[in-house]
This record gives structure tokens, sequence and C-alpha cells, in this order.
């Protein structure tokens, strides 16, 4: 009885100083600026040091998502390797590529992008050693396909599986001659010593060759890039550094296009990781991405606050990982009602923007289109267009000069109402306001 009462004793008192040891973390943590809210290396291992059962084999990381399952009836799946890799120092080195040509039983399948009932494509990783998390992502013919944060290494060795329903870009998928390219920005040094060993794969399932997809659920017969270019030292992002930067590329729809919409991919790093906590000197708590189209604001999102692996306390998120860290969340805006001025068959500038932006926002998009095959040619108009400026106000509040608050508020709504006449439909569009958000105000 004494034995097991002083081991019993001997538990609780470590769990008391472990306890108060996270506290005093999370307290440095609340009284540390956005941009301080991360722990090094040593500060992980002094809590590991006073609870040893932190310590143990490589952990499994893992994030919260639903299964993907192919629709009944579909066959498959048949997995192809697409990249094999150990990321080192690669942090301002070009993104690995790799030529991709369609899996040989897509064509045994009958082709084509319709012919696939389920796209999944699975990334798998591994890192031993000290690291810091990192951001990766995955492009296939410069349209990008996954964004993520890696788990945040410790010494025992971490592991971790994306799986992303891919079948929105089935069209990709099914075209040959393209170029896979993967970023993962990592950097070596004494302290900081894990590499990621990393496997790409992706499985196919069909649906029977009699079956075709709902016109309304079939995937995009054409993915545009709106993305930089290859050769680089970098992802092929965009990077907006502040409030006034806009970045864009220029682009042309094909003749025949019934239906546009821009998916958005965005993250937020360095002085803005944390944007949603800063303060009025840090340009307020508010972030938007606008979309510009040839100088005009477009669409606006507004994103989700995705809190990385190594983000405020890198225990929190193990081996649970929080919303989005693994399979970061993208955003479609519809721009139908545009397709008039796009139709045009010239060359249009589609850029972005970041409201109150400071050091670095990641941004690029795919603008998926329908296509009429019936016809060589569809026609459209602008029939409204309404843009307003954001409004906002951020006011604080006082008593004195210790303790305080501060409310901040933001509006905005886009209106825009087209046409489209295709052998396919007749449509018009609908106003919309910032997607990524359930209204058009927040306070904090």
């Amino acid at each position: 009885m004494m034995t097991t009462s002083s081991a019993h004793d001997g538990s609780h008192s470590l769990l008391r100083v472990w306890l108060c040891f996270t506290l005093l973390l999370c307290f440095r943590s609340c009284a540390a600026s956005p941009r301080d809210l991360r722990f090094s290396a040593e500060d992980i291992a002094a809590v590991e040091a006073v609870l040893p059962s932190l310590r143990q084999a490589k952990t499994t990381f893992f994030e919260v998502d639903r299964p993907l399952r192919p629709p009944r009836g579909s066959s498959g799946p048949c997995s192809t390797l697409l990249l094999s890799h150990v990321f080192a120092s690669t942090f301002n080195k070009p993104p690995v590529i790799a030529a991709y040509s369609p899996p040989s039983c897509l064509d045994d399948a009958g082709g084509g992008a319709l012919i696939v009932s389920l796209a999944v494509l699975e990334w798998r990783a591994d890192c031993h050693g000290a690291q810091y998390d990192r951001i990766f992502g995955v492009w296939l013919g410069g349209a990008e396909l996954l964004r993520g944060s890696t788990a945040e290494p410790r010494p025992e060795g971490v592991t971790w599986t994306v799986n992303k329903d891919v079948t929105k870009y089935a069209s990709l998928l099914a075209a040959g001659n393209s170029t896979l390219a993967v970023y993962l920005g990592n950097l070596i040094d004494d302290t900081y010593d894990g590499v990621y060993n990393t496997n790409l794969t992706l499985h196919l399932y069909f649906r029977r060759a009699t079956r075709s997809p709902p016109p309304s659920s079939a995937p995009a017969d054409r993915v545009v890039p709106v993305s930089r270019s290859l050769p680089l030292n970098d992802g092929l992002w965009f990077v907006v550094d502040n409030t006034t930067e806009v970045e864009s590329t220029r682009l042309t729809v094909p003749p025949n296009a019934h239906r546009a919409v821009l998916e958005v991919y965005v993250s937020s790093h360095d002085f803005d990781e944390f944007w949603y906590m800063n303060m009025p000197d840090q340009n307020g708590p508010f972030r938007e991405v606008t979309i510009h189209l040839d100088g005009k604001v477009v669409g606006a999102v507004w994103p989700f606050p995705v809190i990385y692996t190594g983000g405020i306390n890198p225990l929190i998120w193990r081996p649970i990982t929080s919303i989005g860290s693994f399979n970061m969340p993208t955003y479609d805006v519809e721009l139908t009602p545009f397709l008039g001025k796009l139709l045009d068959g010239k060359e249009h500038e589609l850029g972005f923007a970041v409201t109150n932006a400071q050091k670095s926002w990641y941004v690029d998009a795919n603008l998926h289109l329908w296509l009429d095959p019936k016809s060589s040619a569809t026609s459209g108009g602008l029939v409204a267009y309404n843009a307003p400026k954001l409004t906002g106000s951020i006011v604080s509040k006082s008593s004195d000069s210790i303790d305080g608050e501060y409310d901040a508020t933001a509006s905005r709504n886009i209106s825009a109402t087209g046409w489209v006449s295709s052998a396919r439909r007749a449509a018009t569009s609908q106003p919309h306001s910032p997607r990524g958000s359930p209204s058009c105000t927040r306070t904090w």
C-alpha cells in the first residue's frame, strides 16, 4: 500500500508541476503579441521533461474530417504514386517537379474526366528530429490542388496523412503533358534538424461507363490556374505583404464558357499569422481578400482563422490538429455575371489584394470553367454591378493606461447581375456577399 500510495502521490505532484508549467506557457501566450505566439523546440522539450510520459514513440497526427467514400457502384481504387521526396534544406529553392500523365487505368476505364466518380489526393509524410511546422502546396499544371501545414515535429518522430477530394480537378487529372510541382520550404541547422519524408499518391474511382454525373454536379471542363509560373524559388502562390499591394496575372477564357467560378486559396503567415488577434496598431483583427478583374473589385473572401500545428502552443494540437490545418479551406466566388466581359477572346487581368495586410499572405486561385459542347461561342452581358467600398471601424475604450478593450466592425456587399446564353442554358446570376462568412458584419 505504501508503495502504491507513494507512486500515486508522485504522479499527482508531477501532474501539478506540468499543469503549472503549462499555465505559465499559456500566460506567456496571452501576454505576447500575436506574432510571438509560438514556442521553440527548447520550450516544448522543457514541458516534456516535466512529464516524461509525453516522450514516447512516433506520434500520429490527424485532422478530424469526413471520410471520403466513392459513390455506390464505383470501381477502384486505382492508385498511382505521383512523387516521393525528402524535403531537407528547401526554403527559397525551386519546388520539386515531376512530369504528370494520366494513369493508364483511367484510359482502361473509358478515359475522360466524366468517368471519374471520386479522385483522392493522399499526402503521407513523417519527420524525425526537431523542426518547426512548415507550409506546403501541391500544383498540377499551375493549378493548386492542396495546401496544408505539416505536423509539428518532435525528436521521437511524427507522421500524418491528408486525404483530399480532388474530383473537381478531374479535367486536369485526365489531361496529359502536365507538370506536378510540390513546395515545402524547410530549413536545417544545428537545432532544427528534422527532414520531411513525403509520398504523394493519387487514388481514382470510376463510375460505370453508361452513367454520367448530373450536369449540376459535373466538375468543370477547364481549370485555369491563377498563380505564378515556374521557374521560381518558392511556391506558385502570390505573396502579399501590405494592404496596398495587388498581385495579378493575365488569362483568357474559352469562347464557349457558360459558367465561371473562382476557387481561392489563402493562408496567413509571419506578422499576420494570428491576424484575428491583432491590436489596432497592427492594422486590427479584420482581413479580407479582394478579387480584382481588370482593376475592379468583383468579389471578396473573409478567410477562416486556421491555427497551424505550431501555433500558440504545439501541445494543444497533438495529436488532433485544428480545423483546416492539414487541408486548408478554399473559397468559391461566382464570376459568371462577368462572363460577357471575359468572352471577348482578349487577355484579362485577375488579381488579389488583402485588406489591412501585414507580411505575409499567400494567395492564388483556380478559375473553374464549364464549357458548352454544342456551341463554339456563348454570349453574355453584365446587367447590374455594385461594389461600394468596405465600411468598418475600430473603437478603443480604456479606463486607464493598463486595461482596455476595442471593437472592430466591417461590412461589405458586392452585387452583380448578368446573363449568359448558350445551347446548354440561359441563366442569370444573383448578388453575393463575401465568401467564408455567414454575414457581412463582424464584431470583435
